[in-house]
């Protein structure tokens, strides 16, 4: 969605046309759950904050800023509210969950040792982004799996592009440390690509 459309949308949403907040809610929801849903790791809290932010999202519409993308302001919004939802809930990975959302779940005729490695291999990415800080996994989470450009996270994170550059390349080494000294999940991670 150009700027243009995304402004002629929000000012339509603005006088009450319910049909341009919907397409926003259809524009942004599945990458913003996949998001919330990876950062929380949790179903439940991922869906709650979601439409928490929509909701806030389209009822302070007034109050957004024209020179900011939605996506972005929306995300901030839903940012907010999972800081405040992780005060109350621990984070658990369950890359299950996570992967089947992403269309990547193994199908009952995949064979068994398919099946393992594929298990095996999203218990070690879970267990690397463990290891990273609140702000690399963040990072790592916009780049790799909803491929955001460095730009839009900069934007978004409000830092320079170099610091989420640095951020993306710690945090790369930082999961690639935890693997490799990690015998067992070393031998997870060579299974998938032997």
């Amino acid at each position: 969605m150009t700027r243009s459309e995304e402004r002629r949308l929000i000012e339509r949403a603005l006088t009450g046309d319910r049909a341009a907040a919907e397409t926003f809610v259809r524009a942004h929801q599945a990458s913003l759950y996949a998001y919330m849903l990876r950062m929380s790791g949790r179903p439940d809290v991922a869906e709650d904050i979601v439409q928490d932010a929509f909701v806030r999202a389209l009822t302070n519409l007034n109050r957004f800023d024209f020179k900011f993308r939605f996506s972005t302001w929306l995300f901030t919004i839903a940012k907010r509210l999972y800081v405040n939802a992780m005060q109350k809930h621990k984070p658990s990975y369950d890359s299950d969950v996570v992967g089947a959302w992403e269309g990547r779940s193994n199908s009952p005729a995949a064979p068994m040792i398919e099946a393992e490695v594929t298990t095996n291999a999203k218990a070690a990415i879970d267990f690397a982004l463990e290891c990273l800080s609140e702000e690399q996994r963040e990072i790592v989470v916009l780049f790799h799996q909803l491929d955001w450009p460095i730009c839009q996270i900069a934007e978004y994170m409000d830092m320079p592009e170099g610091t989420v550059k640095s951020h993306l390349h710690r945090g790369r080494q930082r999961m690639r440390t935890a693997l490799c000294e990690h015998p067992q999940l070393r031998e997870y991670v060579e299974e998938v690509w032997t």
